[in-house]
């Protein structure tokens, strides 16, 4: 590779926009504008020596495509800069990277408290995976900081938890609760897929580490799966790079490409359907017992959502009566998709308790305030005034 111009000091001194177009690139001899994808398992060493020097860690160099790749490792530039991030990690899903920022850092004996409103599968990394290790964990209601007090053990080693929380909207105070966790040698892991760091910046709250899911908002567009964990270049390169390097969760130079594409409109994406979703959420307001959205003064955090958030995002919940009306409802939309999916530049609906929360006990559900009348809407890129006309028309055949 023959130009850095990613991790330069112009380059963590560009502005955001510029850092999503520019940032972490790195150029061959052919000079190319758009990022390479280079597409290799392996490297060739001049000789053997180069590469017991690389192996040793003496030399400049990459060994493997598990362990660094050029397409990736811009990537990994990219969103480190757009994070204000030391460095980063990526892997191959976003569940790869949730994984990999706990485990590599916690050990038998340890104890974790978790935000009880989050991913089904992070809800079972929690409930299920760590104790399967010795790793006690105790689930709190993430919106009260003063729980986490409450929760907080001598073995104590993190603190996890997503806001906004996927699907039930849920915000945590992200300086009181990272400020508590530092006064008490803890970490805080933090899941920022619903926002990205075009919306909200943890670190810049006290955060030691964020973790994504790529492969919603930073594709943008729904064609590939990709995880990050981001934080200190000690903690990525000391604790993380390890645990990845010997598990393998390692993210492909495709997907990394199609991702770099993502980040570079992922400002005006998600400006434009946080917009989109604002208008959409003020229409069903009006149509629906309750709507959950940040963005709407009637979110219960609404003051704190936007002293932490740029805007709302694009992703919100409402209830109606029960699963046959959510069903019902879902069945008679003819513009939006259901899918489970989330990020994605077109409309999304989907049903959490029979689709993304259905493998957590009915009780674990409610619990997070999962009913089976909730609905969970990502607003993307088309007219909203279409995405109201179908709603309209839905919710008049499910009789709502």
């Amino acid at each position: 590779m023959k130009r850095h111009t990613g991790q330069s000091d112009a380059a963590r001194h560009w502005r955001p926009a510029t850092q999503a177009v520019r940032g972490g690139t790195a150029r061959s001899e052919w000079g190319e504008t758009s990022e390479a994808l280079f597409l290799t398992s392996g490297y060739a060493y001049d000789c053997a020596g180069d590469a017991a020097a690389r192996f040793a860690g003496e030399q400049v160099g990459m060994t493997y495509s598990r362990l660094q790749n050029p397409t990736v490792e811009m990537l990994e530039k990219r969103i480190a800069l757009l994070e204000g991030a030391e460095a980063c990690r990526t892997m191959a899903t976003g569940m790869a990277a949730m994984t990999a920022a706990l485990l590599c850092q916690l050990q038998a004996g340890d104890h974790v408290v978790a935000g009880r409103a989050a991913f089904g599968s992070c809800r079972w990394l929690v409930d299920s995976l760590l104790p399967k290790f010795g790793i006690e964990t105790t689930v709190i209601d993430a919106r009260d900081t003063t729980a986490f007090e409450a929760a907080c053990r001598p073995n104590t080693k993190v603190f996890f938890f997503e806001t906004p929380a996927n699907p039930t909207m849920d915000i945590v105070d992200l300086a009181a609760v990272c400020g508590l966790a530092r006064s008490r040698g803890i970490r805080t892991v933090v899941d920022n897929a619903f926002a990205t760091p075009a919306l909200q910046r943890p670190l810049e709250f006290g955060a030691d580490i964020v973790a994504y899911s790529a492969t919603k908002m930073m594709d943008g567009q729904g064609r590939v799966l990709a995880g990050a964990v981001c934080g200190a270049q000690e903690f990525i390169e000391g604790e993380l790079l390890a645990f990845i390097r010997n598990t393998g969760p390692t993210l492909s130079a495709f997907n990394a490409w199609v991702v770099l594409k993502g980040l570079e409109t992922l400002d005006l994406r998600i400006r434009r359907q946080s917009d989109n979703a604002l208008a959409v959420a003020r229409f069903l307001e009006g149509r629906v017992p309750r709507l959950l959205y940040p963005a709407l003064p009637s979110h219960p955090q609404h003051n704190l959502a936007m002293a932490q958030m740029a805007a709302g995002g694009s992703i919100f919940a409402f209830f109606v009566e029960g699963r046959a009306q959510a069903h019902a409802l879902l069945d008679a939309l003819e513009l939006i998709d259901i899918s489970n999916n989330i990020g994605d530049s077109r409309s999304l609906m989907t049903h959490p308790s029979s689709t993304t929360h259905s493998s957590l006990a009915e009780e674990k559900r409610l619990e997070m305030g999962i009913t089976e009348g909730m609905l969970r809407l990502n607003i993307g890129l088309e007219d909203p005034a279409d995405l109201i006309d179908d709603l309209d028309r839905a919710l008049g055949r499910a009789r709502l």
